[in-house]
């Protein structure tokens, strides 16, 4: 413990912790002599990318592990109480009275089978023994205290009825219903829009200072915790590298990891293009509509729809990135599709001269080479039966037949050499990778057919910063070398000012904002765009 913290002020102490997870023979060490101190109504941030430990140690301090996990050494004192050696019965005591948890996916948390009502009385019944008209009236109080007291008319509701942001707030309900001392927020955000994430991280500050309550805040998004954190400490390969007050590490970080990390935050404009030589047209979209039919009458024709996409019209020149940005469901990658003729729509799309709208079967399939997409979840969108070496070279085999195998295994090298992977890499398969090496493979699959125009579909939301950080360099690269056209979808508007040149901006279909990407993140004239940048934390 350092020396300006005092005794009475520590809520949770972890000292000397090291956890292993046995496989068989295999032993893992996956967190290795941690200390952490976080004192009593402090926000403690735990930063790192992916499988630095960070989900690992904060289920430790629940006792919340698989069977095999393991301690080798250490402890766990949460109110002077080794949780280590707590026997099950106060166990359940601690686990959602004295530290409650919001996990980062609320779908998968939340029981598909039960209601909104039975799940949120459940944490309540168990610790509190309320029931009837009590148990209701103290769900309704959380439902207020959320900030969702419409849903107390819907309480029989189940969580695939709600929002993302709705079932987060019941997730919070459910994590403070017996208000707790301590609130372990793992990712809470992280699967949310922006303007929601904002309200989420607000409302838990809100609850925080209302109910007096310590927070630990696990997350890989550095400038939430240096909006929202009052101590930050940094994870790597199972160790804390580095720990100090908010701002003296943002403003002086000490560990060469740390500095790579604070680094490695999206910042700045698209590179200039350059504007001497000829851009020719890629593509000119006018009047783009598409429809989903909600109900039909008796004639079986449509009579209401829910319009995705309502008459947009835009371009786009060769070399140049059009970010496409908003929240979930205005209509971002229905449009994306829709340029690539993957879904049906109505206007014109005139891609390199032709009208991709009015093209026969056979006549379009021989333009998608020259139209690829990059999707947002690598390993959901590669095969895993496949080598990454068949995987890549799989359009070859459809768009250029007479190659020989000696030509295609050449081109898919020379893919993986563009995207800075090892050739020697190939035959092995995805799930052998990390999440930004399948990222890449996915980008090589696109470029080996050496395309005009990459529609990129939330392509690093998936990553942690600093390989997020890697994958726009990756891009910014290829553009130049290759002169590619990119079509940007994202609701991360840090990443999308790194790599646009111009931008649309979209709500509920229709495009409420569009320019040069500068003008628009540097002035924006809508009220739902200031609100969009507001949100982003800019």
């Amino acid at each position: 413990m350092s020396t300006d913290v005092k005794e009475n002020d520590v809520l949770l102490q972890i000292n000397d912790l090291s956890i292993s997870f046995r496989n068989g023979k295999q032993v893992t060490d996956a967190v290795k002599n941690v200390n952490l101190t976080i004192k009593k109504g402090e926000t403690h941030a735990l930063v790192g990318e992916s499988g630095s430990g960070k989900s690992v140690t904060a289920l430790a301090m629940m006792r919340l592990l698989t069977p095999s996990a393991s301690f080798p050494n250490g402890e766990i004192l949460y109110k002077g109480q080794n949780v280590l050696a707590l026997p099950e019965k106060d166990l359940r005591k601690l686990r959602g009275d004295e530290i409650g948890m919001i996990f980062q996916e609320p779908l998968t948390s939340l029981n598909p089978l039960h209601t909104i009502e039975k799940q949120i009385g459940e944490v309540i019944k168990l610790h509190d023994n309320l029931d009837g008209a009590a148990l209701r009236e103290r769900v309704k109080e959380l439902l207020d205290m959320v900030q969702l007291p419409r849903l107390k008319e819907r309480m029989k509701a189940y969580p695939h009825e709600l929002s993302g942001g709705q079932r987060q707030r019941i997730m919070i309900a459910i994590a403070l219903a017996n208000k707790p001392d301590l609130l372990i927020a793992d990712e809470p955000t992280t699967a949310l829009d922006v303007t929601v994430q904002a309200q989420i991280l607000d409302l838990l500050e809100e609850l925080q200072s209302a109910l007096g309550m310590a927070m630990l805040m696990i997350t890989h998004d550095l400038p939430v915790v240096q909006k929202y954190a009052d101590h930050v400490s940094v994870m790597q390969h199972g160790h804390i590298i580095e720990s100090n007050a908010t701002s003296a590490l943002f403003d002086a970080p000490k560990a060469d990891y740390t500095k790579k990390l604070i680094n490695s935050i999206p910042s700045g404009d698209a590179p200039p293009r350059d504007m001497s030589k000829d851009h020719p047209r890629i593509i000119d979209a006018e009047n783009m509509k598409v429809y989903f039919p909600l109900s039909k009458n008796f004639f079986g024709k449509p009579t209401k729809f829910v319009k995705a996409v309502d008459d947009i019209s835009f371009h786009l020149d060769q070399g140049e990135t059009l970010g496409i940005v908003g929240e979930s469901g205005s209509g971002k990658t229905t449009l994306g599709l829709a340029i690539l003729r993957l879904i049906n729509s109505d206007g014109k799309i005139v891609f390199c001269g032709q009208d991709v709208n009015a093209l026969n079967r056979q006549k379009l399939r021989n333009l998608r080479q020259d139209m690829q997409i990059v999707f947002q979840d690598p390993f959901g969108s590669l095969s895993p039966r496949m080598s990454v070496g068949q995987i890549i070279a799989e359009g070859l085999r459809v768009h250029q037949p007479k190659m020989s195998q000696s030509e295609r295994d050449a081109a898919v090298i020379d893919a993986l050499k563009t995207v800075e992977l090892d050739p020697d890499t190939r035959h092995r398969f995805p799930h052998e990778f990390s999440g930004g090496q399948r990222q890449r493979i996915s980008i090589a699959r696109a470029l080996v057919l050496k395309p005009k125009l990459l529609v990129l579909d939330e392509p690093t939301s998936a990553l942690d910063v600093s390989i997020q950080s890697q994958v726009i360099e990756l891009l910014r690269k290829l553009q130049q070398t290759h002169n590619l056209s990119y079509i940007f979808i994202s609701h991360d508007l840090r990443v999308v000012r790194a790599l646009s040149h111009r931008i649309i901006v979209m709500k509920n279909g229709q495009v409420v904002e569009s320019g040069e990407a500068q003008k628009v993140f540097d002035n924006p004239q809508e009220e739902y765009t200031q609100q969009l940048l507001k949100a982003a934390l800019y």
